[in-house]
This record gives C-alpha cells, sequence and structure tokens, in this order.
C-alpha cells in the first residue's frame, strides 16, 4: 500500500532489520556479549556513555566530602540484526542484564530502512 507521498509502507516492504539499543549496567558487559554470541549475533557496537533514568543520580562521599553524582555509568549496545532474530535479542539481554535492582537499563528496538556492508556492498539481512 502505498502513502501519499509514493512510498511504501512497511506492509509492503516489510522491516527485514532491526537495531537493537540497550543501555546495561557496565560489570553486565562481558556476560551480555557471551549470552548474544552463544544465540548467534555476529557482531555489535559498545559505548561507554553516562546518564540516569529513575534513579536521577545519587551522592557519594569522597575523602569525607559529599558530591553528586549526576551522571551514572553505563554502556551502550547497538546491535543490527534480522527482524525475525529481534525478540530472541531482546529477551536475552533483558534475562542477562538483570539484577533487579534499580538502573538495569533500558532496550529499544527501532526499523532499520537499509543496511550495506561497505566492503562488499551487500544490503540489509546479507549486510550483517
Amino acid at each position: 500500500m502505498c502513502t501519499r507521498r509514493g512510498q511504501f509502507s512497511q506492509d509492503d516492504k516489510g522491516i527485514k532489520v532491526k537495531l537493537i539499543i540497550a543501555t546495561i549496567k557496565p560489570f553486565k558487559l562481558e556476560e551480555v556479549r557471551e549470552a548474544l554470541t552463544g544465540i548467534g549475533v555476529r557482531g555489535m557496537m559498545v559505548t561507554e556513555i553516562k546518564g540516569f533514568g529513575s534513579q536521577s543520580g545519587h551522592t557519594e562521599i569522597y575523602r569525607g566530602a559529599e558530591y553528586a553524582v549526576n551522571f551514572v555509568p553505563k554502556i551502550k549496545l547497538e546491535i543490527v540484526v534480522a527482524a525475525a532474530m529481534a525478540d530472541q535479542v531482546v529477551e536475552t539481554i533483558k534475562s542477562t542484564a538483570q539484577t533487579g535492582k534499580i538502573g538495569d537499563g533500558k532496550i529499544f528496538v527501532l526499523d532499520v530502512q537499509q543496511a550495506v556492508r561497505v566492503r562488499t556492498g551487500e544490503t540489509d539481512a546479507d549486510a550483517l
């Protein structure tokens, strides 16, 4: 079904690739990486970030002085997978990264319009 500007809706074109963005606690990175590798994820991008959510930072004592920590260290994972695999990846991250404490993180799943492997020119799921 075409939309107003001649573009195709998701139903016609079909989204074949998903981008999963997850923020997790830094000490969970290796455990999550191993679990994702175990289910067939072949690559990911990892970035050290700082942020806050519900916890809105906290106070710490350093050398007897109290100071506010407004941003908490986190790890951001960016993983592009075939759409059929997205739910399994999300469940794996969720179950592996969960500690049950505040600040465990978030997971977002987005549609990827196009993926291209620079070396070969392969596209979409073939580029992964």
